[in-house]
């Protein structure tokens, strides 16, 4: 059987092919009559089957080959996978920062994966502009932790003052992330952009004192180090510095057996990831596609939550909002459509936390229990048995 990672690979070259495509900023094309489309299933000349194979083809922009990106990316393609009805084509690409870029410009992407904070990287330090009108999200993902792995010579984070550091290559979500980090926290570095691999390397020879990914835990770039590599994790202390865009989070030994002691945790933060997409005006073709993709991912959601997909879909909730950001139109009206999202939701969630589980106020709380609120909600509204 084929690993993600083949899966992944593959479809490479047939992302390539399907990216003939309108760029994002080509002129608007209508969609189709209904009577054109009708004949496109019964159409066996070899336009009829380019037509079939691009009309409902969704470009999906992942991530580095080691991340979680693609991980999710593939995941999505096997469930939602619908024929000609329905195809996602995942395509490896760089990261979080370079994503939106690709979402933005590249032939052939609809949606991309990356982070909360992009968005104010892009706009104040590449001075994108109107960017909240040409992207928006679909769903707030699940939250990617900061792993900082230093050499057996750091013991703390301040401890790499001056010290050369690896974040990976050019635009992937450590790149962006991470010297926002070490500048809230006043320790100037030497920034490295290193591919992951060999920035793993150079940390094992002594020649930079420590890498820095922002990734799902747990990952194998990690867990297949072993045990006595002399290689640990920095703590990143809680501080307020991070409160307005990051989120507390924790390392333990059951992520990472081979790092951490037992019984031992190590305090980090996280960003929320988010799946992206581009709005294209409703009398696109490209947005008849996304609206398929949109619907299809919400219809089918119940099968991302079970084995054997990745754990990380269950801490998923799909009302969660990410600051700074507007949800799709698409997306907020699938929502609705399922009861999930209404004016009053947040209230009804707060309710149902103080009747429950009124000591849960964290955000990963409120993710785990979200389930459990989608069937305490339907039964404030079942009507009552005689």
């Amino acid at each position: 059987m084929k690993t993600w990672p083949t899966i992944m690979a593959l479809v490479i070259s047939s992302f390539v092919l399907a990216t003939g495509a309108h760029a994002q900023q080509a002129p608007q094309q209508r969609a189709q009559p209904q009577s054109a489309r009708a004949n496109v299933s019964s159409d066996t000349s070899e336009a009829g089957v380019r037509l079939r194979k691009n009309r409902f083809t969704v470009g999906v922009a992942s991530g580095q080959i080691e991340g979680l990106y693609p991980r999710f990316a593939a995941e999505l393609q096997r469930v939602l996978d619908d024929g000609d009805n329905l195809r996602v084509l995942p395509y490896l690409a760089y990261g979080a920062a370079s994503n939106v870029e690709d979402l933005l410009y590249l032939r052939g992407v609809d949606i991309a994966f990356t982070q909360s904070d992009v968005l104010e990287y892009y706009r104040t330090v590449l001075k994108v502009p109107n960017l909240e009108n040409r992207i928006s999200y679909i769903l707030r993902l699940y939250n990617t932790e900061v792993h900082i792995l230093a050499g057996p010579d750091i013991k703390t984070i301040e401890d790499l003052q001056g010290k050369k550091v690896s974040f990976g290559p050019a635009g992937n979500s450590a790149a962006l992330t991470g010297p926002i980090i070490f500048q809230r926290l006043n320790i100037p570095i030497e920034q490295m952009l290193i591919d992951h691999s060999t920035g793993l390397d150079k940390l094992r020879k002594g020649e930079i004192s420590a890498v820095v990914r922002l990734v799902g835990k747990p990952v194998d770039y990690f867990s297949k180090i072993p045990p006595n590599s002399g290689l640990h994790f920095l703590q990143i202390p809680g501080k307020k510095v991070f409160d307005d865009i990051y989120v507390l989070a924790e390392l333990n030994d059951a992520d990472y057996p081979n790092l951490i002691a037992k019984g031992q945790t190590i305090d980090t933060i996280s960003v929320p990831t988010v799946l992206a997409v581009f709005n294209w005006q409703p009398k696109n073709e490209r947005y008849a596609r996304v609206e398929r993709f949109v619907e299809a991912l919400f219809t089918k959601w119940d099968k991302l939550q079970a084995d054997p997909f990745h754990p990380k879909w269950r801490e998923i909730n799909l009302t969660a909002e990410v600051p700074g950001w507007k949800r799709s139109d698409i997306a907020q009206n699938m929502l609705r459509k399922l009861t999930l999202a209404t004016p009053s939701d947040e209230k009804t969630f707060g309710a149902f936390l103080d009747e429950t589980r009124p000591q849960a106020r964290s955000e990963e709380d409120r993710q785990k229990l979200y389930r459990d609120f989608i069937q305490w909600r339907a039964r404030q509204s079942a009507p009552p048995r005689r």
